[in-house]
């Protein structure tokens, strides 16, 4: 026990790091590619926060730079403010009109939503490529849907399921494999569900309401999820590694990065419909333990890791605050409709409002990550 947590340690950093570069350059080059397609200059694309550390300027006067904080990163336009995007008005203003044009602000409505959007559809994208990959060269296990075993005082023993029952459905969704019961049932703690199984080639359906239970993964990790107590095993549930063709395994990443977009979504509603609690969100610590841990797995998995953390980052741009790019298209949004932009002033309060969120969020999940860990050592 005590050579693997060494083992997560030492791998925790530069996992961390590899994992964040990775989504980082990917989110910020969406907006960077699609901002030079569109015909606005960049000032600079930095890894980082914070003083540079290391740069160089390119031949179109765009200022590639490594920054001494790696927990994000940014595309800076012309006509920019800061690293947010905020727009500099006052210099906007002394421009010409056609180095305007060349301005962040001064692009068209579309082109400035193709700019902002981009950099999270990268990020989908960056998962869809990598869960392709995994899924071409190595498979995916899959089980059918057998029950081997009905656990004790589960809900499953409750609602009157047996062993051999074959899973057909749930609340009217085909179950293919056993990780289809899986994904839906853990998501849906307390929610009141209809399970059709085959029992002796006759369709049965069961009223079955999954319990929110807390389980430890195979890291010690606490975890909160909908349970409803069946097991499979190997034999009957004929467990096996389903093999893809390049078309299939890319339409299986991306039925895997809708998932997890799902998963997301249905956890915070979880939380605001007060089936879940929000303690297991979490921030850049819990980030690194996770990319430590998973790391010893091997790279594998450490890439699959990278793929739902990409999914995450670019759910979380989109969020429709100020400073973070669903922000920038809530203003957009709200242009288009006006025909014309947000006042400057209106515009300027939203921002701090905006940060303040965004810096309550980030002091919120560190909390969660600090109590976490202490209820991890207190056992």
């Amino acid at each position: 026990m005590t050579g693997l947590l060494s083992n997560q340690l030492a791998l925790m950093v530069p996992a961390f790091l590899l994992v964040i570069s990775l989504i980082v350059f990917i989110h910020e080059m969406g907006h960077y590619l699609v901002g030079r397609w569109s015909g606005i200059r960049i000032m600079a694309f930095s890894f980082g926060f914070g003083p540079e550390l290391w740069g160089f300027t390119d031949k179109h006067g765009t200022r590639w730079k490594i920054s001494a904080i790696p927990l994000g990163g940014y595309v800076r336009f012309y006509g920019d403010a800061d690293a947010a995007s905020t727009p500099d008005f006052e210099a906007l203003d002394e421009l010409p009109p056609e180095e305007r044009a060349r301005t962040f602000t001064g692009a068209k409505l579309w082109k400035r939503a193709a700019t902002v959007a981009a950099g999270p559809i990268a990020n989908f994208l960056l998962a869809i490529v990598i869960l392709s990959g995994i899924f071409m060269a190595y498979g995916k296990f899959a089980a059918d849907p057998i029950v081997a075993q009905v656990k004790p005082d589960s809900a499953a023993a409750e609602a009157g399921i047996i062993p051999g029952d074959l899973l057909v459905s749930i609340d009217g969704n085909p179950i293919v494999t056993f990780d289809d019961v899986q994904r839906y049932v853990s998501i849906r703690p307390s929610v009141p569900m209809t399970l059709t199984v085959k029992r002796q080639g006759e369709a049965v359906n069961i009223p079955i309401t999954p319990k929110l239970t807390e389980i430890k993964d195979r890291f010690g990790n606490k975890i909160e999820l909908g349970i409803i107590g069946i097991v499979i095993d190997k034999n009957g549930g004929n467990l096996r590694v389903v093999h893809f063709t390049p078309l299939e395994a890319v339409a299986e990443a991306v039925r895997e990065t809708g998932h997890i977009v799902t998963s997301t979504f249905r956890y915070i509603g979880n939380i605001f419909a007060g089936r879940m609690k929000a303690d297991q969100l979490g921030g850049p610590i819990a980030v690194a333990q996770a990319a430590g841990q998973v790391a010893t797995l091997g790279i594998i998995a450490l890439l699959h890791l990278a793929a739902v953390l990409s999914v995450s980052i670019g759910l979380l741009n989109l969020m429709p605050v100020p400073v973070l790019d669903g922000g920038h298209l809530m203003f957009y949004a709200v242009e288009a409709l006006r025909g014309k932009p947000v006042g400057e002033t209106a515009q300027g309060v939203l921002f701090r409002v905006g940060m303040f969120l965004v810096l309550s969020l980030m002091v919120f999940v560190t909390w969660n990550d600090i109590t976490r860990n202490i209820s991890n050592w207190l056992g």
